[in-house]
Formats: structure tokens, sequence, C-alpha cells
């Protein structure tokens, strides 16, 4: 009973060990893989995900702007002037 307990604690630390090291393995490989992913988006002078959702809330904003000034402006048919 003692050898088996023994044995089944040994099996257990090598088990525990190797999830550990499994853990610390794939984190490093993702941490590698994030800095190769920013070093890429770097070099190729991509904007982020954040920076793209300011750009599009700017747009936005001038949209709305754009829109408030033509509902201000009176109704003003273009004329088109014939060239010679």
């Amino acid at each position: 009973m003692t050898k088996s307990k023994f044995v089944i604690d040994k099996l257990t630390k090598l088990f525990e060990q190797g999830l550990i090291s499994y853990k610390d393995l794939s984190s490093e490989i993702i941490n590698v893989l994030r800095s190769k992913r920013e070093e890429i988006i770097f070099k190729m002078k991509l904007t982020s995900k954040e920076e793209m959702d300011i750009l599009i809330k700017r747009v936005e904003n001038l949209e709305k702007k754009i829109n408030k000034f033509e509902k201000k402006s009176p109704n003003k048919k273009s004329t088109k002037v014939k060239k010679s």
C-alpha cells in the first residue's frame, strides 16, 4: 500500500510539473507570436483597432455636422453652367 502511494505521489508530481512547464511554454509562445504580430503591423504602418475606432467616431461626427449644415441652409437649386 505504501509503495503504491509513493508511486502515485511521484506520478502526480511529474504530472503537475508537466502541466506547469506546458503552461509556461504556451504562454511564452503566445508572447513571442504577439510581439511578432506587433512588429509586422508596425512595419506595414497599419492602424490598431483603437485608432480605427477613434477615426470612425470622428468621421461619424463630421457626417452629423455636414447633415446639420445642409438642413440649416436654404434649399438652393444648383444651376449648371454651360461651357461655350
